[in-house]
């Protein structure tokens, strides 16, 4: 399992990193950040996703646009609304 990314003040970093991810990271990231195995994170995205009627896929697709991507300062939701703003 890995390691959280810790942010300079030693405080764990959310964030969707390159390795094991197997669609956008968002599952591998909380499972590092909480310190789990990332099967059961997506073990549990998917049965919320079909006993709640896709609810788990719609935070998913949440998940992946405001958790930001390894290696970047900003989320994808973050620079929409910057770029937005900068109109």
């Amino acid at each position: 399992m890995m390691t959280p990314m810790n942010g300079a003040n030693g405080s764990k970093i959310l964030i969707r990193p390159r390795p094991g991810r197997l669609v956008a990271g968002v599952c591998v990231g909380l499972a590092n950040y909480f310190g789990v195995d990332v099967t059961l994170v997506r073990l549990a995205v998917a049965v919320l996703t079909v006993f709640t009627g896709g609810f788990g896929a719609l935070a998913y697709l949440v998940a992946w646009a405001v958790i930001p991507e390894e290696g970047e300062t900003s989320s994808i939701a973050e620079n929409l609304v910057n770029k937005a703003q900068n109109r």
